[in-house]
């Protein structure tokens, strides 16, 4: 690499070097055309030069120790099997800036291996951000949790993965998805097909997530057994879920009623996770209408029952997502 140096903001200019003690994997951390070493530079305000397995960061003092804790995380996420991009890299850096986290917790997750984590049969999962931290704890800890906060958070998808590994290990025995057949703002009419064809469209989210964690064929398989099931809320009605792992996605169009119906379907041996943002309820009446609302104010406080909140600091798709709820969410919303 030979570019310039950029010049520090701010603070005494500082100088660091580290020495990585597995340098064949140092290509993976740098990313093809050292597209990751560019990312850092520009997100952290520093000059980064790499010769072998030598690496020499520059720029204010605070800045250089940032940089310093992001490549050692990095470096030891790489170890770990993770593919490093812009995505993680702005999770790290995330975490990094968190004034609890001292470390990126890494006296949590030690050099080899971190101690949260969600294993399926495509990948493993970490926490992108602190507060999946804190909702990945919930998801092993509590038999009720409501995930609640803007698109792009990981709610769902880190619940179906959850569920997945559990189900997998035969900690349950089925995975019920489920969420409410609302269109987002539009009325798209009549749909042609049988139920199954009908309700499709409103749970791909749900599919695109399973196929995420498991291969296509076992994800077919398990839904013809029954393992797996994905229906709208309203076919649950009646029943009671034992021995499974349900989630309950796009809560807050569900209706008080709905959401109450929901709940006590609640079983032996069960967990259940409900996600959904507060602030975008496609419901008639806004979100005064909304079962999400009604029911975290009830049940917060309950013993059992988790609410994990996230922010849009928290959204892990690409940066600008973040960006676009600020602006719909902040102050001239």
């Amino acid at each position: 690499m030979s570019r310039k140096p950029v010049q520090a903001q701010s603070g005494d200019r500082s100088r660091v070097e580290l020495t990585f003690d597995r340098p064949q994997l140092l290509p993976r951390l740098f990313g093809e055309y050292d597209a990751n070493i560019l990312a850092l530079e520009e997100r952290l305000g520093v000059y980064i030069h790499a010769r072998g397995e030598r690496v020499v960061i520059e720029g204010s003092a605070e800045a250089v120790a940032q940089a310093r804790e992001v490549l050692q995380e990095l470096h030891t996420r790489v170890i770990r099997g993770e593919d490093v991009d812009t995505g993680l890299i702005d999770a790290v850096i995330a975490m990094s800036s968190e004034p609890t986290l001292t470390g990126i917790i890494r006296s949590e997750q030690g050099a080899s291996a971190p101690s949260i984590m969600i294993r399926t049969r495509k990948k493993t999962i970490v926490p992108r951000s602190v507060a999946q931290t804190h909702y990945m704890r919930q998801l092993v800890s509590n038999d009720m949790i409501f995930a609640l906060g803007p698109a792009g958070t990981g709610k769902t998808y880190l619940a179906v993965a959850q569920a997945v590994a559990q189900l997998i290990t035969g900690s349950v025995q089925r995975l019920i998805l489920s969420r409410p057949a609302v269109e987002a703002g539009e009325r798209i009419g009549f749909l042609p097909g049988d139920m199954k064809e009908k309700v499709d469209p409103y749970l791909r989210p749900l599919y695109d997530a399973l196929y995420d964690c498991l291969p296509a064929e076992q994800v077919e398989r398990r839904i013809s057994s029954g393992e797996i099931e994905i229906a709208p809320i309203a076919f649950m009605r009646g029943r009671t879920l034992a021995d499974a792992f349900v989630i309950l996605d796009e809560a807050q169009n569900t209706t008080p009623a709905q959401m109450k119906m929901f709940l006590t379907r609640f079983g032996q041996n069960s967990r259940m996770v409900i996600c959904g943002d507060p602030n975008q309820t496609d419901l008639p009446g806004g979100p005064p209408a909304s079962g999400l609302n009604d029911a975290v104010g009830r049940l917060e406080g309950v013993e059992g029952i988790a609410i994990c909140r996230f922010t849009a600091a928290d959204v892990v798709r690409h940066p600008i997502v973040g960006r676009i709820v600020d602006a719909y969410e902040g102050p001239n919303a």
